[in-house]
């Protein structure tokens, strides 16, 4: 075991090759940034396409292009984190959300009258 490893760095280089390890299948996806410069980025086939990267020579926004025109930028999407009422509103209806809240005020006005204050 002394013999092979002599001389080397352990765990700055793997003896394992990659010789016919079977790679991903990936695609280019291009994107253009309001100055006007384009470049191409390469994912894995099945990987969800971002609509926005940030430029590689000038660090604004680029929108990726398809058949050469910009996709149009979702509605949806959200400059900040997301809020926990954001996500709660992503698992149940309003009707849902207020037909909870209506129980619980009852609840609550239940235990205030009857002197308990906690549940």
């Amino acid at each position: 075991m002394a013999e092979i490893m002599r001389g080397m760095r352990l765990g700055a280089q793997s003896r394992e090759s990659d010789r016919f390890a079977k790679l991903a299948d990936r695609k280019s996806i291009d994107f253009a940034c309001p100055a006007g410069h384009e470049f191409s980025i390469v994912m894995a086939q099945e990987a969800e396409l971002p609509d926005t990267w940030e430029c590689k020579h000038c660090d604004q926004i680029a929108l990726r292009l398809e058949n050469g025109e910009a996709v149009s930028l979702k509605t949806e999407q959200q400059d900040g984190p997301r809020s926990h009422y954001d996500m709660v509103l992503e698992r149940r209806s309003r009707e849902e959300l207020e037909e909870l809240l209506q129980e619980v005020l009852e609840d609550m006005r239940k235990r205030r009258s009857s002197g308990r204050l906690t549940s």
